[in-house]
Formats: structure tokens, C-alpha cells, sequence
């Protein structure tokens, strides 16, 4: 099926000069992928979303990057980097997007529709920086988005050269989730593509979240091997804070020196939870396995006798810090997530509402 479409990409398509060729498997093509074209489509040339801006998004096909035209019913917000797309070579018209094998997304404020970050990425890397940026609390919300999407969750630390113990940061950060793979590097230093190497082979994508400031654009323009010309730009952090500018202020994907790809997005301070309750599940394992000695099916883990949670926080064994944040985030949780309702054939949306 892939030399299929590689044969069928024509001359006229516009790439860029300094695209060299690539394989479909080596820009990730997979078999879920393939398995979904349909008859009639053969003459269709499968892409890679490689850039989404607000008003124009650019792929990326075996022979090079192109700008496709959207028809007057899509929409950018609809398309994530790294979704594969068909697009027919004459038009460059997108004619439809692939299933997605997964997709990292997160709730906006107020009614604004959910923001896509990035589509079928095998792992992401959580950046977080040896300083005041290190938040626990803001690492488990990044946690449970990731698991919830299907994709592997390493946090990366950076701005190990700026600490006289990263050790004690690597510590608290594994704690997070059991299994949880835990890096740390300097970003500007060559030996962290070697780190990260395990994550970043040929065919393999990766994306790099996290607040601004903590080094991703510096560890993409590590990874990547890119010139002064063309690497993204980097700015300070403020000293009070340890709190960064945007300097990434659109999605992209960019090669990798190892033969994978990295997914590049801006910073996000703000970071809502809704619709990952199986996310949570992984985060919160422990808290989960004790829950099944509680009582009670359906306790709350705050003031029923018997709960086996409550035991475990007052014989020492469960950090009430981090009960504390299990309760907030799986609140906030039920409050944003939102489930069918009303009679059938008029199906609507209410929130879950909070537990008692």
C-alpha cells in the first residue's frame, strides 16, 4: 500500500528546497493508517501535518513539505500537528484526515472549544527545569492528559547545571507515578539527544510540553541539530520566578538527527483537567489500589469509617499532600467532564457535577 502512494505523488506539488525525501514509515506511517484508505483513493498522497497556524497549515510527504488548501468546511482548530491527512496532488486540497491512533488535547476556559496540541505522538516529553518552575502539583495535571491519551510520559528536567542537586528534583518527580520514566539533562549540551535517544528513533515522533522558560525550544534545537539560521528561538527567564516568555508561539514538527520527529508547542501555564479519569487512574495507582480496601464502594476517602485510604495518610504510608491533590484534581475532573443526557434522539451535555 505505501509504494502504492509513493508512487502516486506528481511532479506539480510544491515542496521546499531544503526538504530532503523521506519514507511514509520513516515520517511515522503505520499499518493503522494504511488499513483506513478506501477504494477510490489510490490517487491520493498521504501527508503529515507538519505546521497549523490560524489561518494556514503546511504537511509534510515524502517528497517535501507543501501548504494544502482547506476546503470552505474545515477549519484549522480542527487539525492537529502530526495528524495524517490525504491530499490530492494536483489541488493540494485536503480531502480527509486519518483516524487518529492518538490525541493530546486540553480544556480552554469558559465555553471555548478544547485546544488540539498534538496527534499520533508516541511519547511526551514533560519538560520541567531544576528551579522554582518545579511544580508537583502542575506535573500530575500534565500526567494525567498524557495517559489519558495513550501516548508514554517522560518528564524531562532541565537546567541541571543550575542546581547543586538535581538528584533531590529526579526523586520527587518519580514519585509522581509508578513505572515513570524519569530524564535529566542539559538541554544546550549534545549528551541529551544521547538521553533521550531511547525515545527519539526513526519512524518515532515525540512532542515537548511544558511551561515556558524550562528549556524546550533549546532541547528541540539540540535534538533536531539545527543552525543558528534555523533554530527556534529561545529567550531568559525572569531570576524572581523562574518564569519564561513565549517564545514558541505555534505547533510545529521538525526532524530529528536520530531519524525521529519532535513536536514543538508553546508554553501552557494554565492547565485544565476534564474528561481523564483513566488518566488519573494511572497517576494515582496507589490510591487507587488502596481505595478497593475501603468499607465502602463508594467512598470519598475524606470521613467514612473504615476507608483504607484515610489509614494509609495516618500511618504514614500515603503523603496527605498528595491525597490532597488526588481529591482536587478528580473534583475538577467530574466538574468539566460532561456525559449524555435527556431522551433519546435529543441527546445533551451536562457536567457530572461535583461528588458528595
Amino acid at each position: 500500500m505505501q509504494q502504492r502512494h509513493s508512487a502516486a505523488i506528481h511532479a506539480d506539488v510544491t515542496i521546499s528546497s531544503d526538504q530532503s525525501t523521506v519514507s511514509l514509515a520513516a515520517l511515522g506511517w503505520l499499518a493503522f493508517f494504511s488499513e483506513q484508505l478506501e477504494v477510490g483513493e489510490s490517487e491520493l498522497v498521504p501527508m503529515r501535518i507538519g505546521s497549523v497556524h490560524r489561518d494556514r497549515v503546511t504537511a509534510i510527504s515524502e517528497r517535501g513539505a507543501v501548504r494544502v488548501v482547506l476546503s470552505a468546511q474545515s477549519r484549522t482548530t480542527d487539525i492537529a500537528v502530526g495528524d495524517w491527512v490525504l491530499v490530492d496532488p494536483e489541488t493540494r486540497l485536503l480531502v480527509r484526515r486519518l483516524n487518529r491512533r492518538m490525541l493530546l488535547q486540553r480544556k480552554t476556559e469558559g465555553s471555548r472549544p478544547t485546544q488540539l496540541i498534538a496527534a499520533n505522538v508516541d511519547t511526551l516529553l514533560i519538560v520541567t527545569s531544576c528551579n522554582d518552575d518545579f511544580n508537583p502539583a502542575r506535573l500530575e495535571r500534565y500526567l494525567a492528559l498524557v495517559n489519558e491519551s495513550g501516548a508514554t510520559p517522560v518528564i524531562v528536567l532541565t537546567k541541571i547545571d543550575q542546581t547543586a542537586d538535581a538528584a533531590a528534583y529526579r526523586r520527587q518527580a518519580e514519585a509522581l507515578q509508578l513505572g515513570l520514566d524519569v530524564v535529566t539533562v542539559n538541554a544546550k549540551g549534545p549528551e541529551a539527544a544521547l538521553t533521550l535517544a531511547p525515545w527519539c528513533g526513526p519512524g518515532q515522533t515525540v512532542a515537548l510540553v511544558g511551561s515556558s522558560g524550562v528549556g524546550k525550544s533549546t532541547l528541540l534545537n539540540t535534538l533536531s541539530h539545527k543552525s543558528s539560521e534555523d533554530a527556534q528561538p529561545t529567550g531568559p527567564i525572569r531570576e524572581a520566578d523562574a518564569k519564561g516568555r513565549h517564545t514558541t508561539t505555534s505547533r510545529s514538527l521538525h526532524a530529528i538527527a536520530g531519524g525521529g520527529w519532535v513536536i514543538d508547542t508553546p508554553g501552557m501555564r494554565t492547565l485544565h483537567v476534564s474528561d481523564v479519569a483513566a488518566g488519573l487512574n494511572t497517576l494515582f495507582a496507589e490510591i487507587v489500589d488502596l481505595a478497593s480496601g475501603c468499607r465502602f464502594r463508594d467512598c470519598t476517602h475524606d470521613h467514612e469509617p473504615g476507608c483504607a485510604v484515610q489509614g494509609a495518610t495516618a500511618d504514614g504510608t500515603l503523603d496527605p499532600a498528595r491525597l490532597g491533590r488526588w481529591r482536587k484534581l478528580t473534583e475538577e475532573n467530574l466538574t468539566n467532564t460532561s456525559i449524555p443526557s435527556g431522551p433519546r434522539g435529543n441527546k445533551i451535555t451536562r457536567p457530572l457535577g461535583k461528588r458528595r
